[in-house]
């Protein structure tokens, strides 16, 4: 037990040491810590017993705890939770989330200590440490002795945690002035994840056990079931599913994903945009699926929920999940056997790998499922990849050889024809001559003019546009529908047919070997602007031949000169063959178009009577 020894100094002066073995064992090792008060000395004494005889956490030896040395925003607590505070890009229950690990797992063993380098600073070995301790399940400093054991946390976990303790840290580093050199969450060595425990968390499908789950589902669940499984869409997307979002992508019936629920930081529900940037986008779904989602739109504002829980409102994942998924495995168990214990998310793994045994290529999965990044992609799904071993030997043994079979993926995919007219190709020879490649660095790229191609036509509104880059005029395609979708959904309301719809829509891409249309080929992104319009007419004596049109509103693209303007606001004046004098106004700022608008009325007014066609209509008389 930790004691009080009093000494005099040679100036006659009195002072306190408290004294105590390390650990409290007869050969540790003996530390001591003066006062010059003995209500302090009492005091620390009293902590180092009730710290098992070790220096109590936080404090600096010579010169007390670390809070009362530093500012307190340099403690740990307050200044992780005021760099979660700063995080943009994540929900509000996720920042709430990070907030409780903070509270619950870190602070308990790193509260008393600074964030900044130095004596009362975090260093590598606590944090090692921290890691351990969450890997074991052990108490932390600050525990309350009598506290119930802590979860043993699996890699994974520990592994998340870890990374936001290591973002914490580093903004640490990076702050101006910086509060620390290095970030002590680096060579951090961390639990060792198991590919079976992986394999344990995702359960993957197979079509028949898909068939059986929907089978037992109640009827009011089974159109949000199917949906999510025929799209992989997450919970939140799925159920946030608007009439509006019913779409067409290259002619065929696709959804729209731009918006999802989110949590914000009290728990509460609340609609927003997509996880990422690239949740936001467009797939294509079957027309079976197309005709059930049109059928529960019919009669629906464009911007209500397709689906509802049990008393109107959305579905809440719980409930969902307690009063309808659940018995629906349950059922599958007992009526079919079922061994698998899918939870709901399962289903989006579920539809990622009925793609990977189609073999559909990951680029296009990463797509549909909204994936911020192939290798997303790949970490989730890559070990069902060995599936497609024979496959990629063969496309391999293809490129190679020349006398080798087609791989089953081209065959079956219908361009095994397009190499018919190639001419044969010489066995590969490995190596290569100096000086064979020339350097094309610096060559600026150039409007491809007609010629060969291949070219990337679109069919916007009825006219072909053509690009030189795939993925630029996929991009275009999507964008126009989203644009026009509004006037495509009156159009289809007012009971036009769908090949009208279409027209009106994009169509394509749609591949040829070259463009001998009109204009140059797109070799860049073309600009977009929201440009507003008017036009006015006036007779011949000045007066307007009707009512003023109000402005008009839409996007415009570049490849549409009669529409696309990047200027505030322009006007023009045109004489018609008719015998009127049209004012036409356009531009990006409506409050610059109004005035405009009124510039160009004006001068149609003065000169409605110049009109050159005005001889030939009286002529026609």
């Amino acid at each position: 037990m930790a004691y009080i020894k009093n000494r005099e100094r040679s100036d006659g002066s009195v002072y306190f040491t408290v004294m105590w073995r390390a650990g409290g064992a007869r050969g540790g090792k003996q530390e001591s810590e003066v006062f010059d008060d003995l209500d302090p000395a009492e005091r620390f004494k009293d902590l180092v017993n009730g710290h098992g005889q070790q220096w109590p956490p936080g404090w600096v030896r010579g010169r007390g705890f670390v809070q009362d040395l530093r500012g307190p925003d340099e403690m740990f607590e307050p200044f992780a939770m005021k760099q979660i505070g700063l995080l943009t890009g994540i929900q509000g229950d996720t920042r709430a989330k990070y907030r409780r690990l903070v509270e619950q797992n870190m602070s308990p063993w790193f509260k008393s200590f600074s964030i900044r380098d130095g004596e009362g600073g975090i260093n590598r070995e606590m944090v090692q440490r921290w890691v351990n301790d969450l890997e074991k399940g052990a108490l932390a400093l600050h525990d309350p002795k009598d506290r119930k054991p802590r979860t043993k946390y699996k890699p994974k976990t520990i592994m998340n945690q870890h990374g936001l303790l290591h973002a914490i840290f580093q903004a640490a580093v990076d702050a101006e002035p910086p509060l620390r050199a290095t970030n002590p969450c680096d060579y951090t060595k961390l639990p060792r994840e198991d590919g079976a425990e992986d394999e344990e968390e995702k359960v993957f499908l197979e079509r028949e056990e898909w068939a059986w789950i929907y089978e037992c589902m109640a009827e009011d669940a089974k159109d949000l079931a199917e949906t999510m499984a025929e799209t992989g869409f997450r919970w939140g997307e799925a159920t946030a599913l608007q009439p509006r979002d019913l779409r067409r992508r290259n002619g065929r019936p696709a959804i729209r994903v731009q918006r999802a629920w989110k949590r914000d930081e009290e728990g509460k529900p609340y609609m927003g945009p997509p996880k990422t940037k690239k949740s936001r986008r467009t797939i294509v779904i079957t027309h079976k699926l197309d005709r059930m989602l049109r059928r529960r739109a019919q009669g629906l504002a464009k911007d209500v929920l397709l689906f509802t829980g049990p008393e109107g409102g959305k579905w809440d994942a719980g409930t969902f999940r307690r009063l309808r998924w659940l018995p629906a495995i349950e059922l599958a168990v007992e009526k079919y056997g079922l061994i698998k214990k899918p939870r709901i998310h399962d289903i989006r793994h579920s539809h990622a790998s009925w793609l990977i045994a189609a073999k559909v290529p990951l680029p296009a999965i990463q797509g549909r499922l909204g994936h911020e990044s192939i290798t997303t992609t790949i970490d989730d799904y890559g070990h069902l990849l060995d599936a497609l071993d024979d496959e990629v030997m063969a496309a391999v043994d293809w490129a190679m050889d020349p006398n080798a079979p087609l791989p089953g993926f081209l065959v079956h995919s219908g361009l095994a024809d397009a190499t018919k007219e190639l001419p044969a190709m010489p066995h590969q020879q490995s190596g290569g001559s100096e000086g064979s490649w020339t350097d094309a660095s610096d060559l600026v790229q150039a409007t491809r003019q007609n010629g060969v191609g291949p070219v990337f036509v679109v069919t916007l509104g009825g006219v072909e546009v053509p690009f030189a880059d795939r993925q630029a005029a996929q991009d275009v395609a999507e964008q126009w529908n989203d644009d026009h979708a509004d006037e495509m959904e009156a159009m289809r309301a007012e009971g036009c047919s769908e090949n009208k719809i279409t027209r009106h829509g994009a169509v394509g891409p749609v591949e040829r070997s070259e463009w001998t249309g009109g204009g140059a080929v797109w070799t860049r992104m073309p600009d977009r602007q929201f440009v507003h319009y008017g036009m006015a007419s006036f007779s011949p004596d000045g007066t307007l031949a009707y009512e003023p049109r109000p402005l008009t509103s839409r996007w415009a693209w570049e490849f549409e000169p009669d529409s696309f303007t990047a200027k505030a606001a322009e006007y023009r004046t045109e004489h018609r063959p008719g015998g009127t004098t049209e004012a036409h106004v356009r531009g990006i700022n409506k409050a610059a178009v109004n005035r405009a608008y009124d510039e160009a009325r004006a001068d149609a007014a003065k000169v409605c009577f110049r009109n050159p066609y005005l001889g030939s209509v009286g002529a026609d008389a």
